[in-house]
């Protein structure tokens, strides 16, 4: 009878314990709810902010988010493409679709969260009357901008695009007029404007407004150009294509197009970043 009693106990013993194991596997909430978890990588402002501020309304839907912050343009789209994390949160629609074309990426747009206007700065000029002729227009390296910035320049008066090409692929060979002579170096990386803007006397500088932010800049203030928010550059959720209809990045979508986090957005940036939910 001990032997069978002791076998007894060491069986109902070894179940309880691969029933712990396999609920630490899955991830179960203290609720006894599985956990999913992903982790989304995002320029640190406002992206990385934006998605900290999502975190609790995603737990609240049994999601643990992870967020993994950049600081470039080229490391996210990579970093997605080998597996490294699941979404990422840092780019535009021109932009992402730029790298794929130039890359080979099959990444899914899962929905566009908000827009952040192109600004042009100068600490030097006050009003575009005050631009001189020659003037250098500091630009990033980044082609999928370009047209967005020399858009921008076009609608204020300074130069005339070539009217056979679209805006959003237009480069700075599609200059028709340029009356002020102004010189364009697009040679820049774009984390390193607003560097460029402290350093550089009498110059436009195209900020992104991530970086602007940042820097410690104004978008609604200090640009001598700001986007208006009709721009077709709406900031997106990237995803694997084969992760299109993954759940929990498609919660992720719907949390960050809430009422809460769109005011957040509102409040927060003051127009220098605004919502979209489409």
């Amino acid at each position: 009878m001990k032997k069978i009693w002791s076998i007894f106990i060491f069986t109902t013993l070894a179940l309880i314990l691969a029933a712990c194991g396999s609920s630490e596997e899955e991830g179960s909430s203290e609720d006894g709810e599985a956990q999913s978890e992903i982790t989304v990588g995002a320029s640190s402002t406002p992206h990385a902010e934006i998605l900290q501020e999502a975190q609790p309304l995603l737990e609240e839907e049994g999601i643990t988010l992870n967020v993994e912050e950049y600081q470039d343009y080229v490391l996210p789209n990579r970093d997605l493409n080998e597996g490294e994390i699941d979404a990422n949160y840092f780019q535009h629609i021109p932009y992402l679709e730029d790298q794929q074309e130039q890359n080979g990426y099959d990444f899914a747009n899962l929905g566009g969260i908000h827009i952040e206007p192109m600004g042009i700065y100068s600490k030097d000029f006050e009003s575009l009357d005050d631009v001189q002729d020659g003037t250098t227009v500091l630009m990033s390296n980044s082609t999928a901008d370009h047209g967005r910035i020399l858009s921008l320049m076009e609608e204020e008066g300074l130069i005339t695009l070539d009217e056979d090409v679209e805006k959003v692929e237009a480069t700075i060979e599609d200059i028709a007029e340029n009356p002020k002579n102004l010189e364009f170096d697009a040679g820049i990386d774009a984390a390193l404007l607003p560097e460029n803007y402290e350093r550089e006397d009498n110059v436009l500088v195209a900020i992104n407004t991530n970086y602007a932010i940042e820097a410690g800049l104004n978008p609604s203030e200090d640009a001598l150009i700001l986007e208006g928010s009709d721009s077709p550059y709406v900031n997106v959720i990237a995803a694997q294509s084969e992760d299109e209809g993954n759940e929990a990045l498609n919660t992720l979508v719907d949390v960050l197009r809430s009422d809460e986090i769109q005011s957040f957005i509102e409040e927060e940036y003051e127009g220098a970043v605004v919502p979209v939910d489409e």
